[in-house]
């Protein structure tokens, strides 16, 4: 049981010996690299050392269960953990997204419903920002559009793990259950009436790519400088900061005017838009891919409607898994943890159903 895991114990120590030397990192990329594969096969090699100890435990226990009934109840005891890990090893060694060790940019968009929506827009970017908080991640507004009541026609942040994040824990393994357009059903703050609205804005979460992931011809691109609009300070409208990056190829278009200066505008939209072009690459993969792997990507299309927030009863749905919790208000204060486990725990099901399949030849 688990003889390919010998392969990755060897990959593991190889890793080790190269992370310890200096030259490594002086290239920072692939430092980075490494150190990702690193630690996703040290939570597999610390397992599978855990499964093999608790097996020879095991062993020994059983062996002396005739001559003391003590040892009977340890040898149970033991049978419950080696099972335990061997299940934790069986989810370890499916084999995962490679972009789920990145960062993540994420994109959050008012819908039809004018002013309650960018408002509602507002709440879903807090929820995230406060997400990021509690798991000590870092945040960057890379640009934002307001709206006159403080809500975001759009806006886009860039989440950003310190160091090096377990397998499953980097920003955009979670957040890209996020994709989809969600819904808000409550009284808006402009009714008058009391009545009960139903409104939506639309969440895009990529992977940040490096310059590694996506090359970008400069002959692609048509960039264009215009006056800055909205909230910004004195440089507002007064000098051409703005800056709008077009992909003639993919005919992807990027905006930003966060910054006051024109270069840090173009190295933001540069980012969004090496993002934008990696999630692209993606769809494009998945579309000749497993079905399996469809469904896997099709959980960040933000045409699909994943989610809806009910104030009146505090309740938040998903409507992908089926799950349900009256704590709405615990969960737009950054409370994301049991919803977005629970869209996790039905992906890795759905790829293990797949891999299981795959080895059975069905």
């Amino acid at each position: 049981m688990f003889e390919a895991v010998e392969s990755l114990v060897a990959e593991h120590a190889e890793l080790e010996q190269r992370l310890a030397d200096p030259t490594v990192h002086a290239d920072q990329s692939l430092a980075r690299r490494l150190n990702q594969r690193y630690a996703e096969l040290t939570a597999v090699v610390r397992t599978y050392r855990d499964w093999q100890q608790v097996g020879d435990d095991l062993e020994a226990a059983r062996e002396l269960a005739g001559e003391d009934a003590g040892f009977a109840e340890e040898a149970d005891r033991l049978a419950v953990t080696q099972a335990e890990l061997a299940e934790r090893l069986r989810r370890l060694l499916v084999p995962r997204d490679p972009t789920d060790a990145k960062d993540a940019i994420l994109e959050v968009k008012a819908g039809e419903g004018g002013e309650e929506s960018a408002l509602f827009a507002g709440d879903l970017l807090r929820m995230y920002l406060r997400f990021a908080e509690r798991r000590g991640w870092r945040t960057e507004i890379l640009d934002a559009g307001e709206s006159d009541l403080g809500g975001y026609k759009n806006v886009t942040v860039a989440v950003k793990a310190k160091g090096t994040p377990e397998p499953g824990e980097a920003p955009y393994a979670l957040l890209k259950f996020e994709g989809g357009v969600h819904r808000v059903q409550r009284v808006p703050v402009t009714e008058s009436q009391g009545r009960i609205h139903t409104s939506a804005a639309g969440v895009l979460v990529m992977p940040e790519a490096e310059q590694v992931d996506v090359r970008i011809d400069e002959g692609d691109l048509r960039v264009d400088v215009y006056r800055s609009s909205g909230p910004g300070g004195q440089s507002v409208n007064t000098t051409d900061s703005a800056v709008r990056i077009t992909h003639l190829p993919a005919g992807i278009v990027v905006s930003c005017q966060n910054e006051k200066s024109q270069l840090q505008n173009r190295e933001q939209a540069m980012r969004i838009l090496r993002a934008r072009l990696l999630a692209a690459a993606q769809e494009e993969a998945a579309a000749a891919a497993s079905d399996a792997r469809r469904l896997q990507v099709r959980t960040v299309d933000r045409s699909e409607r994943v989610r809806t927030y009910n104030f009146a009863e505090n309740r938040i749905s998903d409507h992908r898994v089926g799950f349900k919790a009256y704590n709405l208000d615990q969960v737009l204060d950054g409370a994301l943890h049991d919803v977005i486990q629970a869209c996790v725990d039905a992906d890795l099901a759905d790829r293990l159903a797949a891999v299981e399949a795959q080895s059975t030849g069905r």
